[in-house]
């Protein structure tokens, strides 16, 4: 059939009528994005979706040749041969193909295998990406089309192998020896070890008593006296450790004047916040909107991808989610800038673009998480998204606007008041211009607002009013959340932006850690679990070795290290590493052990299990009994309530804490070991805490050195 060429397009006539024949193939990894970017290129594009991944190492072995070269075995995805069926159609009748998978080294990776997967070889390909599904970048992108990236592709391939020998190799020994369905993971592994060796600083920490004091004065002519803290006597700062100091201090001030020794009153600025990066999306949509890492990622690729708003069609409503980069490009500074000057005037105008240095690698291809139009304002599609998906848009495009803000201005007020030899001071701060704040502001930035209720100056009159002592005890280190573990791993270099979430999902999903009202808590089979790596394979959990190989595979990106360099040099230690533990924990495997209780149903001794959730008992009958129980394991004490024995038990989410074997009859529970002993100053249990005894109860903090800690 006769083609003619017609301006820029080829038509094809037919019988029927006139039909424009697509010359150019785009692919996109998501379904979701291929109405949209159809919508933006016009008739002359076909768009088409890979789904993702193509290609992967095979599912039922290792997949890579140690024997040659470290060479990986590529096979095509289960599921995925009508998905290639349908794309290779689509290659013949296009003239060329334009890869457009996400712009970062996995996206460059599916448009390797896509290359290799729909034998483009031969073909006009090009690789092109944008950071956000929009007309302009789209169109944009065409214009710099390039070859694919191989230094993105190899540091893909080097993660993807590292991660496949770590988990093939180790979690076998992981099903063997503690039971099935267990993984270990070169980043996973890292992230439990952190979390247990918090669990073992809060379990180690003795707190430690302090006081404050407080003086309420007076001031001649006002109603409200002003409240002083207490900072030491005239020539050094001072602490104060237990209420013998606090009213030594008391004593010494009675009959005392108390005189305004100085007023300093100044001016702070507090800078506007960055723009999201994922780490910092994931721990304030955490902090402030409750959500878990996972569900901030699933919402923000929606954003991502694509929202439905009427009068507009499908538009992508963010920038692209995986980064660590707070850049910000020149068209999105200047659409800021005209934005915040229209709606808030020029003394809301950023003086200097904010940017952030940083000595680790940042995938700059990438801008900071952002709207990709600012003057789409949450309220204006609030009726067009689901409510969480709102409150997450909401929450990037407030954070945004204020990041190109001016800072806040604080008045500060700074006093201190002499009492005979002691100081005391008063510190308040007032907002004066509100900059940033008026867009986005948090809970810590409220608390900053302190007013002081009464003018002072040096000669004011003070009165005495009251002395207001308060105990304190030093707090231990808090619990990681979902949000300051991905913090932790952030600023320890282990992990990138895309592996945060799947990381702390993975660790939940095998019970190695429960959450519970935000705080994370190893559970018993995380402990054994790492236990054993740290026993078996102390590189692969160490945090320095993990952010280390993180700068190597950053080497491989920017071209400086061959990636197969990295793979030959890592095997060879794992597959030491994982023979002579599968030795050495051959020699210590031991029977079932055998416990107290007698099985009611036939009479044997009961003996001890592991299943999902921990330790039960079972019969060693199975399969003619099947009989089984929860398992308690006696610490030796008794409950000081009832006498009865003091177990070990889990919550529900397998947080371990200690309680009587009567429950619900008795309800006495610690969360510490109970050491069988009694505080000789209040007659409380004693709890092992560290290498000490700690009394249970907290105001009185008596404590001791003690050898049970060891036990």
């Amino acid at each position: 059939m006769p083609l003619q060429r017609h301006g820029r397009k080829y038509v094809e006539y037919s019988i029927k009528g006139v039909c424009i024949m697509a010359k150019y193939l785009v692919i996109v990894e998501s379904p979701a994005k291929v109405k949209t970017i159809k919508k933006f290129l016009g008739s002359n594009y076909q768009v088409a979706a890979s789904n993702g991944h193509v290609r992967d190492l095979p599912k039922s072995s290792l997949g890579i040749d140690v024997e040659h070269d470290y060479e990986p075995k590529y096979i095509t995805i289960r599921g995925k041969g009508d998905i290639l069926a349908g794309l290779r159609k689509e290659v013949k009748k296009a003239e060329k193909i334009y890869l457009a998978t996400d712009p970062d080294r996995e996206g460059e990776a599916i448009s390797w295998h896509l290359l290799y997967a729909l034998k483009l070889e031969d073909k006009k390909v090009y690789r092109i990406t944008f950071n956000e599904i929009t007309k302009n970048a789209v169109k944009e992108s065409l214009k710099n089309a390039r070859e694919i990236n191989m230094n993105l592709v190899d540091a893909q391939q080097a993660r993807r192998m590292l991660d496949r020998m770590v988990g093939y190799r180790i979690s076998p020994l992981l099903w063997a020896k503690i039971k099935r369905g267990l993984s270990a993971g070169r980043v996973q592994s890292v992230a439990l070890r952190i979390i247990c060796d918090r669990e073992d600083e809060i379990n180690a920490f003795i707190p430690e008593e302090y006081w404050t004091l407080d003086v309420n004065l007076k001031v001649k002519g006002e109603k409200k006296p002003i409240c002083a803290k207490y900072y030491g006597t005239i020539e050094k700062k001072q602490e104060i450790a237990n209420k013998e100091q606090a009213d030594a201090i008391m004593a010494s001030l009675k009959g005392a004047n108390y005189t305004v020794m100085e007023v300093k009153k100044g001016e702070r600025l507090k800078k506007p916040p960055l723009p999201f990066t994922t780490s910092t999306l994931q721990q304030e949509a955490s902090k402030v909107l409750n959500f878990s890492t996972q569900k901030t990622m699933r919402l923000a690729q929606q954003l991502y991808e694509g929202v439905d708003i009427k009068g507009v069609g499908t538009v992508g409503l963010i920038t692209y989610l995986r980064t660590d980069s707070t850049r910000v490009s020149e068209e999105a500074e200047d659409m800021a800038a005209k934005f915040i000057d229209a709606n808030y005037g020029k003394a809301y105008l950023m003086a200097a673009a904010a940017g952030k240095k940083s000595g680790q690698k940042i995938q700059d291809a990438h801008e900071a998480i952002r709207p990709t139009d600012l003057n789409r304002i949450p309220v204006a599609v609030k009726d067009e998204l689901p409510r969480d998906l709102f409150r997450l848009y909401q929450l990037i495009w407030k954070r945004f606007t204020a990041s190109r803000m001016s800072a806040a201005k604080y008045e500060t007020t700074s006093v201190k008041i002499q009492g005979g030899n002691h100081v005391f001071t008063v510190a308040a701060s007032s907002l004066k211009f509100d900059g940033f704040l008026k867009v986005y502001s948090t809970t810590d930035d409220k608390e900053e607002e302190n007013a002081l209720s009464v003018g002072l100056d040096k000669d004011s009159e003070l009165s005495f009013a009251s002395f207001d002592p308060k105990q304190h005890f030093t707090q231990p280190p808090a619990h990681y959340t979902e949000a300051s573990l991905v913090r932790a791993l952030e600023e320890l270099g282990i992990g990138r932006p895309s592996t945060y979430a799947p990381t702390i999902t993975t660790i939940l999903a095998r019970r190695y850690i429960t959450k519970e009202n935000k705080n994370l808590y190893v559970t018993e089979l995380g402990e054994v679990v790492n236990s054993m790596m740290k026993a078996a394979f102390p590189t692969i959990v160490d945090v320095n070795f993990t952010a280390n190989m993180e700068a190597l595979l950053d080497g491989v990106e920017e071209g400086d290290v061959k990636w197969k360099t990295i793979v030959a040099n890592f095997y060879p230690d794992l597959d030491e590493a994982v023979k002579q533990a599968e030795k050495e924990l051959a020699e210590v495997t031991i029977a079932d052990e055998v416990s107290e209780e007698v099985c009611e149903v036939c009479g044997r001794q009961m003996v001890i299990k592991y299943g999902p959730h921990g330790r039960f008992l079972a019969c060693p009958g199975f399969p003619e009994c099947r009989n089984t129980k929860p398992y308690y394991e006696k610490i030796g004490v008794p409950c000081p309530k009832c006498g009865k024995d003091i177990v070990l038990k889990k919550t529900k989410k397998g947080r371990k804490y200690y309680g009587c074997i009567d429950n619900p009859d008795c309800d006495f529970m610690v969360w510490q070991k109970p050491s069988g002993q009694n505080c000789p100053k209040c007659g409380s249990p004693m709890l092992v805490k560290g290498n000490k005894l700690v009394c249970m109860e907290e105001q009185c903090g008596y404590s001791v050195l003690s050898e049970l800690s060891n036990k």
